[in-house]
């Protein structure tokens, strides 16, 4: 458990970044996949001994941020998908 990993400090300083890194992502991105991801995160960096709350907080936001690049990805990809679509599906006329 990771209460048993970390002192009481440092766990507070996690659920403190995680809470203000999910503050960053979308309305309604705040999703368990989400937060796991930013606590994967979190839990590197103070492994890695910043417990501190600005790197933990920094850590997180990060995190969120490669989370909502990856979103806006994925929706210009579809939407470029789209588009092609409905080109592709346009009549052609020869004359």
């Amino acid at each position: 458990m990771i209460a048993d990993s970390f002192d009481s400090r440092t766990v507070a300083n996690m659920e403190v970044a995680l809470e203000r890194a999910c503050k960053m992502l979308p309305v309604g991105a705040e999703q368990h996949d989400h937060r796991r991801y930013i606590a994967s995160r979190l839990l590197n960096c103070a492994e890695g001994g910043d417990t501190t709350l600005s790197g933990l907080t920094e850590a997180g936001a990060l995190a969120a941020s490669e989370l909502c690049a990856r979103a806006a990805r994925a929706k210009s990809s579809r939407s470029r998908a789209h588009k092609l679509r409905s080109l592709t599906s346009l009549p052609r006329h020869i004359g």
